[in-house]
């Protein structure tokens, strides 16, 4: 059984979302602070973890920054914050998605399924990728750049491979929602491709402000350049 993780201090939201989910055979357990959050994660390995940002006591960015140096467990983080910069720190340190409060129950009913989805399906080619300091291998998940393997997050790792299967193709934000996160701009924030591209330029380029396979087109997306 597919099992969700919910940290929030609010009561109502925890189990008015795990009611909405339950009903499509996902099993939930609620939390109600960040305290001992990653400990759970770690004992439990949910399929999923909804997070909220502001939580008593170790904040929501302090659980995804453990969480992180342990797992790649797939996390949507809760913000009641309009600012862009929570939004982005929240992606900065490794989430696949976010939601700002106050949100309808059904709509992070659908992002939980759709994140699910990109996070169980795969059916990688078996043969690696192999570019001049560049080798992808699908089947094990890993990446080596200069012979050093690179630690990347689940999605970082699906964005990349998606982009390295098809070099010198151009993709809109748009596509790579729809392609990598199994999302689309109406339910996602684009912008969301644009920050996991930068940390993604951080961990494979030998200069990241001057790519030289993860290429911006500038007014149409994005492409890799074997």
């Amino acid at each position: 059984m597919t099992r969700v993780l919910i940290i929030d201090d609010e009561p109502l939201v925890g189990e008015v979302v795990a009611s909405y989910l339950e009903r499509d055979g996902i099993e939930c357990e609620v939390l109600a602070t960040g305290a001992g959050a990653a400990d759970r994660i770690r004992e439990t390995s949910p399929d999923l973890v909804v997070l909220d940002v502001m939580l008593p006591g170790v904040n929501g960015f302090e659980v995804l920054r453990e969480v992180r140096r342990r797992s790649e467990v797939p996390v949507i983080m809760l913000t009641a914050r309009e600012d862009e910069a929570d939004r982005v720190a929240g992606l900065e340190l490794g989430a696949d998605d976010y939601v700002v409060k106050p949100f309808s129950a059904r709509e992070l009913a659908a992002r939980v399924r759709t994140v699910l989805r990109r996070a169980q399906r795969m059916d990688p080619p078996d043969r690696p990728l192999e570019f001049d300091d560049m080798v992808i291998s699908p089947s094990t998940r890993e990446v080596l750049v200069d012979g050093s393997t690179v630690d990347l997050t689940a999605l970082e790792f699906d964005l990349l491979l998606h982009l390295a299967s098809r070099p010198k193709r151009v993709y809109s934000r748009g596509q790579l929602l729809e392609a990598v996160w199994g999302s689309s701009a109406d339910w996602q924030d684009p912008g969301t491709v644009t920050v996991h591209m930068r940390r993604l330029r951080t961990k494979v380029e030998k200069d990241p402000s001057h790519p030289t396979h993860l290429r911006t087109v500038r007014g149409a997306g994005y492409r890799f350049d074997p």
